[in-house]
């Protein structure tokens, strides 16, 4: 990825960083992070990438 397709305020330096932090965690330092973004009733779960667009629709039709 060039530079020029990076997010505003992101460059190369500031990836390496970010990379080099996630090769340091440890699988329970990691799995706790992962934990600690999800709410308490929310679940996570891998779904088939052509019905990704019918489940966000589920869900903002559930929140409405």
């Amino acid at each position: 990825m060039s530079e020029s397709n990076l997010p505003v305020g992101w460059d190369e330096d500031r990836i390496r960083k970010v990379l080099r932090s996630y090769d340091a965690e440890t699988e329970d330092e990691a799995s706790a992070a992962d934990e600690a973004g999800v709410e308490y009733s929310e679940t996570v779960m891998n779904v088939p990438r052509d019905l990704v667009p019918k489940v966000r629709q589920l869900i903002a039709n559930h929140r409405e």
